[in-house]
């Protein structure tokens, strides 16, 4: 099972972005989950500005073994793995690759990545996309998408914005997290665990999936621009700079009320 911890919530507030990338390099072009920090299992990676990578924490599985990454303008980070996006529009994966999730070595022209719990998505420069890794429910089933312009990757599901603000979606759909196709005039996406979040251009958020720990409730929601969800969790950045939260907050992770002045994207 995918596990977010109270590092998105860093990640949403330095990073608060589909893609916060270098300015000027293709990563910044599109969107993904892709960012300048991320957070895996137990690992953290960080972009620095130089575009070598840093990354502290578990390296059981070798997710931490960045240090001859370079010419990064963006990294990603899920379980016990780290990806990052060159500025040539190449991927570099390490890790753990039980299911050819750290499989990226032939891609091109990549301009957004997103890790997921055992697959890795990547948005290209033309807007189709790609994806390597577990497949047992689908989610790496992305051949057909096309005029796509952010992507997200949850534990076993996969989401994207096409050009005309519609949704597409594959992947698992136990709890509705792939139902999507009646959505319109979406800005902004992130897969969690098990549901799926948006924004749409009013400002609003909607939600699908696994609702059992009220993660998707953001029905009156207002002024939201940036979005992210976690396991059991939801956050979103108000135009204000205020962060609102739902879901489980069993360790704080949606204690967010007194946030303020929050970096907008």
């Amino acid at each position: 099972m995918i596990r977010r911890n109270i590092c998105l919530l860093l990640v949403l507030a330095l990073a608060v972005s589909f893609c916060a990338c270098k300015k000027g390099s293709p990563a910044s072009q599109a969107g993904g989950d892709s960012a300048v920090i991320a957070a895996g299992d137990k690992h953290s990676a960080a972009l620095k500005s130089d575009g070598t990578v840093v990354a502290v924490g578990d390296n059981g599985a070798g997710q931490c073994d960045v240090s001859e990454w370079k010419d990064i303008v963006a990294v990603s980070a899920e379980w016990l793995r780290t990806i990052g996006l060159k500025e040539d529009g190449t991927v570099v994966a390490c890790g753990q690759n039980d299911f050819g999730e750290c499989n990226v070595e032939e891609w091109r022209d990549i301009t957004a990545i997103s890790a997921g719990g055992t697959h890795t998505v990547g948005l290209k420069k033309d807007g189709t996309v790609v994806a390597c890794g577990a497949n047992d429910l689908g989610q790496c089933d992305v051949e057909g998408w096309k005029d796509i312009i952010a992507v997200s990757a949850g534990d076993r599901h996969t989401v994207g914005i096409k050009s005309d603000g519609t949704v597409v979606a594959c992947g698992n759909n136990g709890a509705g997290q792939c139902s999507v196709e009646s959505l319109t005039n979406v800005v902004a996406i992130s897969a969690g665990a098990n549901h799926t979040v948006g924004i749409k251009a009013s400002g609003t958020v909607f939600a699908f999936g696994e609702n059992r720990a009220m993660q998707c409730v953001v029905t009156g929601w207002t002024d939201i621009v940036a979005v992210s969800a976690g396991l059991n969790h939801t956050i979103g950045l108000r135009s204000d700079g205020t962060v609102v939260a739902v879901g489980m907050n069993g360790y704080n992770e949606c204690s967010t009320g007194e946030w303020k002045n929050i970096m907008q994207p």
